[in-house]
């Protein structure tokens, strides 16, 4: 249909920043309980943004100046909304229109990669590309990695996603036991995210990370697909630089009181 052509032609020109809105529509399409999207037209009928609803979180994108007060009212009238999440300057753009009550706030580092040329490759040799059956052994180093052992692990939904394609892991092992790992999620066509880069306390310092995550993006660069991440920590950010990772600009997350 023509409103999904214009869609696409919006939110194919950047792949990375449009990585959740790109897989919500491959994975739902445009018309569920859970997952509805709206956009706003010039004059002309050309698209110029659009606003994409999932559960209770809304992610607006635009090419240019949009109507943020007309999307702000379309978050207003959703009992469920307790979400705000998109690049800074459309999440900027919509804050001051919303009428729920602010609960917390999150400026997230957001960087990407986008072409092989740029990715600075380091030895990969040891790189083992995760089987299902091992998710396992992944849980249990996340678990002794200080910044992942207050998050959710859900074997399962990671069995689920891996199997779907939505998400891969490579790791290192060393002494028989998997040390280090780097791993993908929300995979779409022509986008995916990093996340859960890390290393056993006891293996740091051996650049078993940076291998991790270099053959894990030169594979799905070779596909066509490119890469982003989030991060708080400046620090953190410059295992990212060295291997090429561009900054775009900051992700925010919002999140509201309900009713």
């Amino acid at each position: 249909m023509e409103d999904d052509l214009q869609c696409q032609k919006l939110i194919q020109t950047k792949p990375a920043e449009n990585l959740f809105i790109i897989g919500d529509i491959e994975s739902y399409g445009y018309e569920q309980d859970f997952q509805k999207l709206w956009g706003d037209f010039d004059e002309s009928g050309k698209l110029k943004a659009v606003l994409l609803k999932y559960e209770k979180n809304y992610i607006p994108y635009a090419a240019d100046s949009f109507n943020a007060e007309g999307f702000a009212a379309i978050i207003n009238e959703d009992p469920e909304f307790s979400m705000l999440s998109g690049l800074e300057p459309f999440t900027k753009a919509i804050e001051p229109y919303l009428i729920r009550k602010l609960s917390t706030k999150r400026k997230l580092f957001y960087v990407k990669l986008t072409s092989s040329e740029r990715l600075k490759l380091s030895d990969n040799v040891g790189v083992k590309e995760l089987k299902t059956e091992e998710i396992n052994r992944l849980k249990h180093l996340l678990q002794q990695i200080p910044e992942f052992q207050d998050k959710p692990f859900n074997l399962e939904i990671k069995r689920r996603n891996m199997e779907l394609g939505a998400a891969r892991c490579y790791y290192i092992e060393e002494d028989g036991l998997m040390v280090s790992t780097a791993s993908t999620s929300a995979e779409n066509t022509s986008s995916a995210m990093i996340v859960a880069v890390g290393t056993d306390s006891n293996y740091k310092r051996k650049g078993y990370a940076t291998a991790c995550l270099s053959k894990l993006c030169a594979d799905l660069l070779q596909e066509g697909k490119e890469l982003c991440l989030f991060y708080e920590n400046p620090e953190a950010g410059s295992i990212y630089a060295r291997l090429g990772f561009e900054q775009i600009g900051y992700w925010m997350m919002y999140t509201y009181e309900t009713s």
